[in-house]
């Protein structure tokens, strides 16, 4: 009977959250297209639609507030909407190009990966930050921000405050990435291939990646993209070791969380084959892209619609603190690795 109950109360709550996300949708389509309107004042086209969005995104949230029915609909671009957007990526791609990460690049992605996320488990041990916490920050940080978070701590199960700081955590230190990044590329000598592997290793949400790594022209922009999904495919294996990690504190006989599927990264598998075996005319191509990227911009204003920075306050410094040491390391450690392959 509890097992049923809770069933029901589940599906009605899918089934309201379905009904109620067109604000959230309105909301951030509005924010997105008045990013792509802003573009057309002189300056301010330099910069991606998807930074602006998340920028305005962020100034509605704490300056105004985000409306209340809004939250369906604003998680629905965060979540499916990105994912889709994506997916979509896929269509700019071809197998040849996906070859090119080679695998002194796959090597470079792994070895940061692993070693932001054990730099960051042990200096929140050494700082006191809750493990819990310091897992989502790391995870955020090392994989792919908010859905490397969600996706942990289905196996981590912190408390709801502590996945709200991961995620606003990785948000704002990832948007500071964005506007970075792209001031860097010739002070550092760095060709667009190595500034797109270094920002595909390195920023923490894919489309903080894209936005950062178009900045710097369309070959930096698709091999960054290639980057950070070779990244994000490793978020299985490393969820099964928190989930290890987590059984082993867990009572005996708790139950344990299967790891999530990233299927978003299998749809935009699927579509580069497709693009690699089927040519797309140049001007549904050219629509794609810029669907492609108004979706992704929808996302990024969701993303800056979550982003409370007082949250960032809410537990304390150290946790900010480890969240913005793990930024430092890993885009320190994986420029020095681009750099000693270059």
């Amino acid at each position: 009977m509890v097992a049923q109950s809770e069933f029901a109360h589940s599906d009605s709550a899918a089934k309201a959250s379905r009904n109620g996300i067109w604000p959230g949708l309105v909301l951030a389509a509005t924010i997105a297209a008045a990013a792509f309107g802003l573009r057309q004042i002189p300056m301010v086209g330099v910069l991606s639609p998807m930074i602006l969005a998340i920028t305005i995104g962020v100034a509605v949230r704490n300056i105004v507030g985000m409306p209340a029915q809004a939250t369906a609909g604003v998680k629905f671009s965060l979540r499916r909407i990105l994912r889709f957007a994506i997916a979509l990526l896929g269509l700019q791609l071809t197998a040849a190009q996906v070859i090119e990460v080679g695998a002194t690049g796959i090597a470079i992605i792994a070895l940061t990966l692993l070693a932001t996320f054990c730099f960051t488990i042990w200096l929140g041990r050494v700082i006191g930050v809750e493990p819990k916490l310091a897992e989502l920050i790391a995870a955020g940080t090392s994989i792919c921000g908010a859905s490397a978070v969600i996706a942990a701590n289905t196996v981590t199960r912190a408390h709801d405050e502590d996945v709200a700081y991961a995620v606003a955590c990785v948000t704002v230190f990832g948007s500071v990435a964005m506007f970075l990044y792209p001031l860097l590329p010739g002070l550092l000598h760095l060709t667009p291939h190595a500034y797109g592997l270094w920002a595909g290793a390195s920023i923490h949400e894919i489309a903080q990646v894209v936005a950062a790594a178009y900045q710097d022209g369309q070959s930096a922009g698709e091999f960054g993209t290639i980057a950070k999904l070779s990244r994000v495919m490793m978020l299985a294996p490393v969820v099964l070791a928190l989930g290890l990690l987590a059984s082993r504190r867990a009572p005996q006989g708790a139950g344990q969380a299967k790891p999530p599927i990233p299927w978003f990264v299998l749809g935009f598998l699927a579509l580069v084959a497709v693009n690699s075996a089927v040519p797309i005319p140049p001007d549904a191509k050219a629509a794609l892209v810029i669907a492609t990227t108004f979706l992704l911009s929808m996302a990024l204003a969701a993303m800056g619609l979550e982003t409370d920075i007082a949250k960032l306050c809410a537990k304390g410094r150290k946790p900010f603190l480890l969240g913005l040491a793990a930024f430092i390391f890993i885009g320190t450690f994986s420029l020095l690795l681009v750099k000693m392959t270059a």
